[in-house]
């Protein structure tokens, strides 16, 4: 069980069926009258028909947890449900379960997180149920109900419905269920295999082998030692900036997988494949061009092999669901309005894959094209600044299935074309070369699955609060944990893949903030005499330039010396003076006046190691829209850190440590920009200012 809450505010409205909704919908009369003044264990007990759920949450000794202060959603089954359940189990009475039956139904039930209807509508929920179990929500019409009205159904893992939604309690809400939810202890492969939409996916699964690289769950190596795994620690209550956060631990290390499946429709339609053998002569068109040394590896194990490539470059060794692909977080988002400026710039983020030395890249623009995309490049329906709109392959909501696609290790999703690290002949690119040759912007908290995988990435959102100091209000000058609200995720060494520090080293993620100038208002904390290194995302042959996005200006920052693949990147990068000091030098392009100045005033900063935030994105103090452009603030620049070389087979590795003789010194681990020379050194376009 979790003891850790991962935190996700999803600001979204109930899209599409919800405009169609009856206002017969609206909570009944018992109801309207008890809104915020029970708390979830009181809502239970105090109505008939959760009786039979009430006893087993008691028996499972949680009836207490549900009646204190906290964060829960609580899907409460009626008694008819119980029943039901019982029934299929041979059983008459809740007396007959066992104490492990009441602990599985009741953790089953609960999320440590308190979701609406209008905070997540489809997809799976970003934090697990207290059993460590995904749970997928999805929205349909009901027509059937209520003759003549179209109604809403909402469904918890595509069996359970809820009866009645959002009774909001004391410390959460609960939603009534008509059925008891099932547990899901399928690997992901396994679920892949009960699709008939993806049979021949699967079987290329199982040929590969990629389908036993998807069989892992828990690190059974994990320990956390004698730190909290919930916020109850004071010791780990850490000053960072000008406040304080409460800091816990993961209580387990899981290894979750994503797979995005073309259906056998979509391969069939598009590509003419429909068996195996197809599906291979499908693979090598796509990377026999690219790899041609590796064209007559026949081995589908063989990682080299053109279909052990398709397969694996469709496979994500983190869990991402719909909404945390990008930093957009929902159909309405207020985290994208907040902190981006959509009509220039397509939200996007670049991940590595399960193919060795291969990554893929997210977008959502808004617009006539909004959606989840793969490998698509273009600023909403029209080209990109360098003349590129390719389309790429679009992501299909889990509400458009009919079948749960969450497993106990991962996710799936269905996707409307095939994906390609070579050749995509449907869409007639080289993804390396016409996908892959701009500039990639990444905030850091993508960097490691484990930071997907916990939640840790965007595990909260905070928005401005005017009326009280400090980023989070006044309690965030608090010391003590149980008074202090900034909740974020720790690791230790070794628990965050691509990550490798000391035990001199702490690292913590911040709840995003919609005011603070951190890119995404996500934020890594990297605190103490701290020596760490990070493996670069793999990019594809060639010169590419090393960028490092950061706040700096405030005195809590340190003294930090950068390497790429160890070798010492000039001097030491003192982040205490503000960028209006005269050793940064700053000016702003309001104080230059013409775009010739400008553009001459940049050009000299390059020059000195230096460059302006992105004018694309910035930070918000009215949480709706933003209210400070990087590229206008000067305490939030890019410093240019170094250039390496690409063989596109090998890994690349940024170092980072502290030069200063002190534990309390910090650096804000924000966003990294890998640039390829064809835009940091082109002759003839130059490098916008997005």
């Amino acid at each position: 069980m979790a003891k850790y809450t991962n935190l996700l505010i999803l600001a979204v409205a109930l899209s599409g069926v919800m405009a169609l909704i009856s206002c017969d919908d609206d909570p009944d009369e018992e109801y309207l009258y008890v809104l915020k003044t029970e708390y979830a264990s009181d809502f239970i007990k105090n109505r008939e028909k959760f009786s039979e759920f009430a006893e087993i949450v008691q028996r499972a000794n949680m009836m207490d947890l549900l009646g204190t202060y906290g964060s829960y959603t609580v899907f409460a089954p009626t008694n008819d449900a119980i029943d039901e359940y019982l029934h299929g189990r041979g059983l008459t009475d809740v007396s007959q379960l066992s104490k492990e039956d009441c602990d599985t139904i009741t953790f089953t039930h609960i999320i440590e997180q308190e979701y609406f209807t209008t905070d997540y509508n489809d997809g799976t929920y970003p934090v697990m149920n207290m059993l460590d179990r995904p749970l997928t929500i999805t929205c349909d019409s009901d027509t059937l109900s209520v003759p003549g009205e179209v109604r809403l159904a909402v469904y918890i893992n595509k069996t359970s419905r809820m009866l009645q939604m959002d009774d909001s309690v004391k410390n959460g809400v609960v939603h009534t269920m008509n059925k008891v939810i099932g547990t899901n202890n399928f690997m992901l492969p396994d679920i892949i295999g009960q699709d008939k939409e993806a049979t021949l996916f699967y079987d290329a699964l199982i040929i590969t082998h990629m389908a036993d690289s998807l069989q892992k769950y828990v690190d059974e190596s994990y320990t956390v030692g004698n730190d909290s795994v919930d916020w109850t620690n004071d010791r780990l209550v850490v000053h960072t900036g000008n406040e304080y956060d409460n800091v816990a631990y993961m209580e387990h290390r899981y290894y979750k997988f994503t797979a995005f499946v073309p259906t056998n429709k979509v391969l069939s339609e598009k590509y003419g494949v429909t068996d195996i053998e197809g599906l291979k002569k499908l693979a090598k068109e796509c990377y026999d061009p690219v790899y041609p040394e590796d064209a007559d590896i026949s081995d589908p194990t063989d990682r080299r092999n053109s279909l052990n490539r398709f397969i694996s470059y469709h496979l994500l060794p983190f869990q991402g669901t719909y909404y945390r692909l990008t930093a957009v977080d929902g159909p309405n988002s207020v985290l994208a309005s907040a902190l981006f400026f959509r009509r220039i710039w397509d939200i996007s983020c670049w991940y590595e894959t399960m193919m060795p030395y291969s990554i893929m890249k997210f977008s959502f623009p808004s617009g006539s094209d909004a959606g989840l995309y793969i490998n698509r490049r273009g600023i909403q329906s029209r080209p990109d600044q360098r003349g590129y709109k390719i389309r790429g392959t679009l992501v299909i909501p889990a509400s458009e299935s009919k079948v749960d696609q969450a497993s106990l290790n991962g996710v799936y999703h269905y996707i409307d074309d095939i994906l390609s690290y070579g050749v995509h002949p449907g869409l007639n690119v080289k993804t390396q070369d016409d996908v892959m040759s701009e500039r990639m912007r990444i905030d850091c908290s993508a960097l490691s699955p484990d930071f997907m995988t916990s939640g840790a990435r965007g595990h909260n959102t905070k928005i401005n609060n005017s009326t009280n100091p400090g980023l989070y209000g006044q309690q965030s000058f608090s010391t003590q944990a149980a008074t202090n609200p900034n909740t974020c995720l720790g690791f230790k060494a070794g628990s965050a893949k691509n990550f490798y520090f000391t035990d001199a080293t702490h690292v913590h993620i911040r709840p995003r903030y919609l005011p603070f100038a951190s890119y995404e208002g996500d934020e890594i904390v990297v605190k103490g005499r701290y020596d760490l290194t990070v493996k670069l995302p793999p990019v594809p042959e060639g010169d590419w330039e090393v960028r490092f996005l950061t706040c700096i200006g405030l005195p809590s920052r340190g003294i930090v010396q950068f390497f790429i693949d160890n070798i010492p990147q000039g001097i030491p990068f003192d982040m205490r003076p503000s960028g209006n000091s005269a050793n940064i030098g700053y000016r702003s392009d309001e104080a230059l006046g013409d775009e010739d100045q400008i553009r001459a005033f940049d050009k000299q900063f390059r020059y000195r190691g230096w460059m302006k935030g992105p004018k694309s994105s910035g930070f918000s103090t009215n949480n709706t829209s933003i209210t400070t452009i990087f590229r206008n603030y000067p305490e939030n620049l890019r410093k240019i850190i170094g250039i390496f070389h690409s063989d596109g087979k090998s890994d690349h590795y940024l170092r980072m440590q502290q030069k200063m003789e002190s534990e309390n010194n910090e650096c804000s681990f924000d966003m990294i920009e890998l640039v390829p020379s064809t835009v940091y050194n082109n002759p003839d376009i130059a490098e916008d200012q997005l």
